[in-house]
């Protein structure tokens, strides 16, 4: 797809821009419904769990929400000033288990990176060539192979990250971000310890849990899914373009309304990778007024095949699964002879 520099960058400007009123009342009928569905779902274990893992479903699709918002702010594309969006950022990050400053720099490093074979590995899910993971030693091959799994990505592998590794910060964190993770672990402590002081370890576990379980496996599958589709796009860095990267290597995910609802217009990622700047609430009307970015869409059916995807095959630039390793082997084997 060929587009003059100028004109794509004129058309998203004109949506870069955030209306106050519409990010306060997306936080109203965001936040608070969570914070009432955790209650009531606390309250139904005296009916039944049945009852509490229904409404923990709603919840978790409440917390995915928060999380775009949480986005938004990283992205300084919520509110109109810097303050604002750091402030709810930080507020709303302890929520969704995620340190604010440290998730923004690892987050905008990903925006400038996606798609840069040479530059991966900093706020994305991490993807070897297939080269790459011939040369692997044994040990490493096996964590990939887990790493990669479905049963273990979008599961417990999810919510360890959330719960687990944003705990602490990277060798390259600024003090900011370090402090970020802080201030988050603190404001974590103090509201799960008064939670549980008021209701018990048990119920706290069982409510939040499978929340936590459902919301971490959904948003990294669609964190997963918007640049691990086919075809995408991936460069080695001399020959890696922006807009490229935007336009092929991430995914028009078109979702039934209800859950592009509930995850704030994400699945128009080609158009958030070109300009980070546009509220998720401006994606889609950026999608409909312009036929430059209406992409071919990749539906929930489509998606199901990046549950294959393990490495990237650099010969034959596409994304391949396990069995493409036997046949690579004996090309390569028939390249030598």
């Amino acid at each position: 797809m060929s587009i003059g520099k100028i004109k794509w960058q004129s058309i998203v400007s004109q949506y870069a821009y955030p209306e106050t009123w519409r990010s306060l009342w997306q936080v109203v009928n965001s936040v608070i419904p969570f914070f009432v569905l955790w209650y009531l779902a606390y309250r139904s274990l005296e009916v039944g769990y049945w009852l509490t893992l229904l409404i923990t479903i709603p919840a978790a699709g409440f917390m995915v929400r928060m999380f775009i918002i949480f986005h938004d702010c990283c992205h300084g594309s919520f509110f109109k000033t810097p303050l604002a969006n750091d402030r709810l950022g930080l507020l709303i990050g302890a929520a969704v288990w995620t340190p604010y400053f440290e998730w923004k720099h690892s987050h905008a490093i990903h925006h400038a990176t996606a798609g840069d074979l040479d530059r991966r590995g900093i706020g994305d899910v991490y993807t070897m060539t297939v080269e790459e993971y011939l040369v692997a030693p044994w040990y490493k091959k096996v964590g990939y192979r887990i790493m990669r799994s479905p049963m273990i990505l979008f599961t417990i592998g999810a919510t360890i990250v959330f719960v687990l590794t944003h705990r602490f910060w990277t060798a390259k964190s600024g003090k900011r971000e370090r402090n970020s993770v802080v201030w988050t672990n603190m404001a974590l402590f103090a509201f799960v310890g008064w939670t549980i002081y008021h209701i018990g370890w048990q119920a706290y576990v069982l409510v939040e849990l499978p929340i936590l379980l459902m919301a971490c496996g959904a948003g990294v599958w669609l964190f997963y899914v918007q640049h691990n589709f086919d075809p995408t796009y991936w460069e080695r860095h001399k020959d890696w373009e922006f807009f490229k990267a935007g336009m092929d290597g991430s995914s028009f995910y078109k979702l039934p309304k209800v859950l592009q609802w509930f995850t704030g217009n994400i699945g128009f990622h080609h158009i958030h990778h070109l300009s980070p700047k546009i509220p998720n609430y401006k994606l889609e009307q950026c999608h409909k007024e312009n036929p430059i970015f209406q992409i071919e869409p990749i539906t929930i059916r489509d998606s199901l095949k990046s549950l294959y995807f393990r490495l990237w095959d650099e010969k034959e630039k596409m994304l391949v699964g396990w069995r493409a390793l036997k046949k690579y082997k004996m090309n390569t084997q028939m390249d030598k002879m």
